[in-house]
């Protein structure tokens, strides 16, 4: 092997781990010849080499660490071998080497290096001259001497029970009872001596031989797990295995193909059948070995005459008969009896439901047929029994098989009103079988399934299919489900096309039908419609139920035409019936009623209102006591509980036109609220309140942005200025883009400034640029940013960005930023400027002026301008006796050589108080006079309210 190893090494591509002046601990051999790949570990001092495998995983483990050269190992493509992986694992390096699924290896050590060599596995052996005995022509596994040394590892709570044979061979690893057997399909004596005394896993371990065969029977105390791994001519048993261990599972098959019932499974490598005598239990078991990787039945199947066994290795059958013949031909395993096994009943599923009077298809898809509900003199059970077996023999032959079974299974089940088995029956069928999706009878039976089920929509799409048109029971199926769901025209369109098969009909389904028809005929004020339909179902009793449902709809046809009287005291008497679906409309049908006509209060009708809406969920009644109730708290001015009546109901109905009404009316009452001014007559800070609680509901586009105008507009009034710069921000996080977010950015920046927050204020402007904004906005907001850079002292970049502008905004900016820059001739010539004229108009002076005079008095004095001082005090001196602040600005015209005033007290006197105060004063009335965002017309905001998918979505 070594000679042969150093020609691949030549021949091939070759690389050495590391140069020769350089001595690792470890250096890595790679050579590759025809016949096989070879790597070999040539450490420098002593280290064992420990070998798993586990299928195609081969695992080498050294009991030293290393860092050698690894590149010529992983980049010298080797045949037969997938991968390599390193890892080091407490002070040791492991080799992960997977093998191709066609390849073998073996493992050694020669002149000083341990190698392994990966090749092709052999061929299978040649067929045996007899199915139930081992090859003739195999290697001999058995080791010379005739035993087998089982060896032992434990790890922790893992046992590893290791066989080491001469040769590969068969096996089979099973459990019976508490017991794990271990077969071999070669008789040698297993030297057991090294079992470990006093473990948890076992109590005891038997070696057993026979004819052909060597085995362990491992008692244990409880049923441990195990598992099986093979690495060439070893097995090995693991026992608590502490990680998942490749496994293959074996189907079991019926196959009737060749005569009487028998069991086949495919059981690749089988090699032999043997009767192994079991000691306890004193019977004899069939075991199938078979070679690796491992294989086996992960759970155990049992039948009538037999037991297949869990294995995690080959099979194993205890027999409950004397003829059992367990027998393989290849890699095929077959379980049988010389009449057959007992099994599931092969008849043909036609005959079967033939046999037990199945139910017959109506005369037209979408009829229920007289003999559905039958159950025969024998009782439901029976005949559902009888029903089922033809359905469970179509299973087991899948997409093959028939469906009629599954069909009169399911007529059955709806004729007794068990929509939803009915639809899980109909729903296997088509799982085997999706050609039925385009039969008549099918499409039919599931729609009335779902129909009677109440899934509306699944229905829908079924009563739907072409097939079925021109249907007309399907029609009257059709037309009950869109009456369900309100869909009142089309409804009305089924009910007419269903009609001639009405008759057909179940008194019950008559009823039903007719019902729904009424409502649909009052839902588009068809009332004599309403009227024949009624009559109809009124005339079809059958329980009471049912008839009162009948007489409440009466009732209401009652009331459309025009028979107050007669509806009122039919309401009342069908409010005291104990069916709460049809006592908790009536009551509220009446009360809307007595509240139309002053008979009770709105206190007393919100009080039944609130009641019965957790007396009847999850239909169309609630959604309608719900709206009643809303409008009726809103009409009170109650709007914090009118919103919250809305928006209570509808979440888990999202498909009936009733909860698009009710998403309506709550944003139009939010919109009634906060758009049109209703919400003015609460205190602001409640009126902020209710809209932080409802905000979802805030439109999107212009109806929003007026929205939240109005309400910042409030707020800023009252100076609840952290108030609106939130609501402001929350707009501009997450309801706003483009020019629209803009704008409401500059005015949240405005506010920002006027709470003397200028950070906020331009974090505001610069997260809110966009590229295209209109003139007079983009100049706005440079002006904004100018005054909050003034605030932050960044007097340059402010002036930067003011530019050349003039006008009047701009100037108050330019002169803010002059005055902090304390450049006071050219402050006092800025005040001056903007103060003009002002001089010859006698009435007293503004906050903003007299703030400005101040200013520039200061500038003037401060500058030593005394002609310009002068030139102010011959001009505003008659305005002080009637200033805000008059001593303020008599010191500031007399300057600080008329009186007795230092430079450092003008500081105080020039404070920006009134100046500021006066800014703010002239920002609350912009916002009070800026013209709010047009709203769309009345006909585009209730198509939107129509469109609206849900809260929330605004």
């Amino acid at each position: 092997m070594t000679a042969l190893c150093i020609v691949a090494l030549c021949a091939g591509p070759v690389a050495v781990g590391a140069p020769a002046s350089v001595q690792p601990a470890l250096d890595i051999h790679v050579g590759q010849a025809d016949a096989f790949s070879r790597i070999e570990f040539h450490w420098a001092g002593a280290a064992r080499m420990d070998v798993k495998r586990a299928g195609q995983l081969l695992t080498l483990s050294f009991s030293r660490d290393a860092k050698p050269d690894i590149a010529t190992l992983k980049s010298v493509p080797m045949k037969w071998v997938k991968s390599v992986d390193v890892r080091h694992e407490h002070g040791r390096i492991v080799f992960a080497i997977t093998l191709t699924d066609d390849a073998d290896a073996a493992t050694g050590n020669a002149d000083g290096a341990d190698f392994v060599n990966v090749f092709a596995k052999a061929a299978p052996p040649p067929a045996p001259p007899s199915p139930q005995t081992p090859p003739p022509t195999r290697p001999d596994p058995v080791p010379q001497g005739g035993v087998v040394q089982m060896k032992v590892t434990q790890d922790g709570g893992q046992l590893k029970l290791d066989f080491p044979w001469r040769n590969p061979l068969g096996a089979a690893v099973f459990r019976r009872g508490d017991a794990i057997w271990i077969v071999f399909d070669a008789a040698a004596k297993i030297d057991l001596t090294q079992a470990p005394k006093n473990v948890t896993q076992f109590s005891s371990m038997q070696a057993l031989s026979g004819p052909g065969y060597s085995a362990i029977r491992i008692a244990t105390r409880s049923p441990v797990p195990f598992e099986v791994a093979n690495l060439g001519s070893d097995w090995t048993v693991i026992l608590e295995p502490t990680a998942q261990v490749p496994f293959v599972p074996v189907k079991l098959t019926r196959d009737d193909s060749a005569g009487p019932a028998a069991l086949t499974a495919a059981l690749s490598g089988a090699t032999g059948v043997y009767w192994v005598d079991d000691p306890v239990v004193g019977d004899k078991v069939a075991v199938v070995t078979a070679q690796a990787p491992a294989k086996g039945i992960p759970i155990p199947h049992d039948f009538v005459q037999f037991t297949v066994l869990q294995s995690a290795q080959g099979m194993a059958v205890s027999s409950n008969a004397d003829d059992l013949a367990v027998t393989f031909s290849g890699d095929i395993v077959t379980i049988s009896r010389p009449k057959g096994l007992a099994l599931s009943p092969t008849t043909n599923p036609q005959d079967m439901a033939s046999s037990v009077n199945a139910p017959k298809p109506a005369a037209m898809p979408g009829l229920i047929g007289d003999d559905w509900s039958a159950t025969g003199g024998a009782g439901y059970l029976a005949r559902y029994d009888a029903l089922v077996m033809p359905v469970a023999d179509e299973e087991e032959k899948g997409a093959e098989g028939p469906t009629e079974g599954h069909m009169a299974l399911a007529r059955y089940l709806i004729g007794q009103g068990l929509a939803f088995e009915a639809i899980g029956v109909l729903n296997d069928a088509f799982r085997t079988h999706p050609t039925l999706g385009g039969e008549a009878e099918f499409r039919a039976l599931r729609g009335m399934a779902r129909a009677m089920a109440g899934r509306y929509k699944e229905a829908e799409t079924d009563l739907a299919a072409p097939v079925l048109d021109d249907n007309p029971a399907a029609n009257l199926w059709r037309g009950y489900v869109l009456a369900k769901t309100s869909q009142w025209a089309d409804a009305k369109t089924a009910f007419s096309a269903g009609r001639p098969a009405l008759t057909a009909f179940p008194a019950y389904w008559k009823q039903r039908f007719g019902r729904a028809a009424a409502l649909t005929g009052l839902a588009l004020n068809d009332v004599p419609g309403a009227r024949s339909w009624i009559d109809f179902a009124l005339g079809n009793p059958i329980g009471p139920d049912e008839d009162a449902q009948n007489q409440l709809v009466d009732a209401e046809v009652d009331q459309a035409e025009g028979d107050s009287g007669n509806a009122l005291r039919k309401y009342q008497q069908l409010a005291g019936l104990p069916q709460d679906q049809v006592a908790g409309p009536a009551e509220l049908r009446a009360t809307q009623m007595q509240l139309a006509s002053n008979a009770i209060t709105p206190s007393q009708a919100i009080d039944i209102y609130d009641g019965l809406r957790y007396r009847w969920r999850g239909d169309a009644f609630e959604l309608d006591t719900v709206r009643a109730l809303g409008q009726l708290y809103l009409s009170q001015g109650r709007y914090r509980e009118a919103l919250e009546a809305f928006r209570s109901a509808g979440k888990d109905l999202p498909d009936l036109p009733e909860t698009a009404q009710l998403q309506a009316d709550l944003t139009n009452a939010f919109k009634t609220l906060f758009l049109e001014g209703q919400a003015d007559g609460l205190q602001p800070i409640q009126a902020l309140a209710l809209f932080y609680d409802f905000k979802e509901l805030t439109p999107v586009g212009a109806d929003g942005d007026a929205m939240v105008r109005r309400l910042t507009r409030r707020l800023v009034d009252v100076d609840l200025l952290p108030q609106a710069e939130e609501l402001l921000k929350y707009q501009v996080d997450n309801r706003l883009e483009g020019v629209p977010k803009a704008q409401v950015a500059t005015d949240l920046a405005v506010i920002d400034l006027m709470d003397r927050k200028p950070e906020d204020a331009l974090d505001a402007i610069n997260g809110s640029r966009t590229t295209v904004l209109p003139q007079p906005l983009n100049l706005q907001r440079r002006i904004v940013a100018a005054r909050a850079l003034t605030g932050l002292s960044q007097y340059d970049t402010a002036l930067e960005m003011l530019g050349s502008d003039t006008s009047a905004d701009a100037t108050d900016a330019r002169a803010e930023i002059v005055w902090d820059q304390k450049a006071w001739p050219q402050a006092g010539a800025i005040f001056e400027k903007q103060l003009g004229d002002r001089y010859k108009d006698p009435r007293p002076l503004t906050e903003i002026q007299e703030g400005q005079l101040l200013r520039a008095a200061v500038a003037y004095s401060l500058a030593g301008d005394d002609a310009s001082l002068t030139r102010l005090r011959q001009r505003f001196t008659p305005f002080i006796d009637g200033a805000r602040d008059p001593a303020a600005l008599r010191v500031a015209l007399a300057g600080l050589n008329g009186g007795d005033v230092a430079p450092s007290d003008f500081s105080r006197i020039s404070a920006d108080n009134q100046l500021f105060a006066g800014w703010v004063a002239q920002m609350k009335s912009r916002f009070d006079q800026a013209p709010l965002p047009a709203p769309r017309s009345p006909q585009v905001a209730r198509q939107a309210a129509a469109d609206a998918p849900g809260p929330g979505k605004g």
